[in-house]
């Protein structure tokens, strides 16, 4: 991770543990003088992101630390990594907000939330809705799993915060309409927001799996850099190339062929061009393995190479 990238999203990090602390005091107090059990909910999901946060800004600092013998490709999988552990505290909380629901239905309810449950839940989702589209965009743009994952947990809180003004409003309505039963709409919301939280955990959860895994990109993905090899000086074609994704970042696995009558280090100075100029124009590839080919002008290549160049002692095109 550049010095650069780090200082983003350390900062986009710090954006969510502080955002969600002022947000989880905030609709905790006015929760609990409201009584209302959907934006008590709604706090402890706020309450959860803090540690959500924490756990990204831990991925992060990991992510930027240097390779050494244990790990000699860079510890890139400690992001994803963190996005598990959001992913799993989401859905420890969206448990726990349906049982916390389930028991204010058994138990009854005997009066509706006060207005300022409703102010506190308007804000949140103003704020939160922030946080996710800043995150989200910067998670893209450095192609941190780990900030992706945790805006799409700050989207998660709009949605149970959505579903909480549901159950505010209505128990609210049903108070002016004299209809009690409308009161337990407000709980009802509670377990609205325990299914969504779910089903949002269950989905990042198994993307950051997958993510952790290595895999190769797809033909139409590494075709960019395909073209940007081919286009180096001293390269006749690309025999195969192979780009496998470690975390946040991108190895390189690419088979060259270069002129037969050139010399070893000629060939060796090609390779290392090719490497550095697949990581300056490429931010994402951190590492990039070169074997070099005789070219054999038998074989048949696709390419736009003279047949005049197997002649020629050193290959300048």
């Amino acid at each position: 991770m550049t010095d650069d990238r780090f200082r983003k999203a350390e900062f986009a990090a710090w954006v969510g543990i502080v955002g969600n602390i002022a947000l989880a005091l905030l609709k905790g107090a006015i929760g609990w003088f409201a009584n209302s059990k959907a934006l008590l909910a709604d706090a402890v999901h706020s309450a959860s992101d803090v540690a959500g946060s924490l756990a990204v800004l831990v991925g992060i600092r990991a992510a930027k630390l240097p390779p050494d013998d244990d790990h000699p490709y860079g510890h890139g999988k400690a992001e994803p990594i963190a996005a598990i552990i959001v992913s799993v505290l989401l859905m420890v909380v969206g448990v726990e907000i349906g049982i916390s629901s389930i028991k204010a239905i058994a138990h009854g309810v005997a009066e509706p939330p006060r207005w300022p449950a409703l102010v506190a839940l308007l804000i949140s989702i103003v704020a939160k809705e922030a946080m996710f589209q800043y995150k989200y965009r910067l998670g893209n743009k450095l192609n941190s799993q780990a900030l992706i994952s945790n805006a799409w947990e700050h989207r998660s809180d709009v949605y149970s915060s959505l579903a909480a003004v549901v159950g505010v409003g209505g128990a609210m309505l049903g108070q002016a309409l004299d209809l009690p039963w409308f009161y337990y709409l407000d709980p009802v919301a509670g377990l609205v927001v325990s299914a969504l939280v779910l089903k949002m955990g269950y989905g990042l959860i198994m993307e950051s799996i997958h993510n952790t895994m290595d895999h190769v990109l797809h033909r139409e993905d590494a075709q960019e850099l395909v073209q940007a090899v081919q286009r180096v000086k001293g390269v006749i074609t690309v025999d195969d190339l192979r780009a496998r994704e470690h975390g946040h970042y991108v190895i390189v696995d690419v088979k060259i062929s270069v002129n037969p009558r050139i010399t070893v280090m000629e060939g060796h100075d090609i390779a290392k061009t090719v490497k550095q100029h697949l990581m300056d124009r490429f931010v994402h590839v951190s590492d990039v393995f070169i074997h070099v080919n005789p070219y054999d002008p038998g074989y048949p290549y696709k390419n736009n190479v003279d047949s005049d160049q197997d002649d020629a002692p050193t290959l300048l095109h």
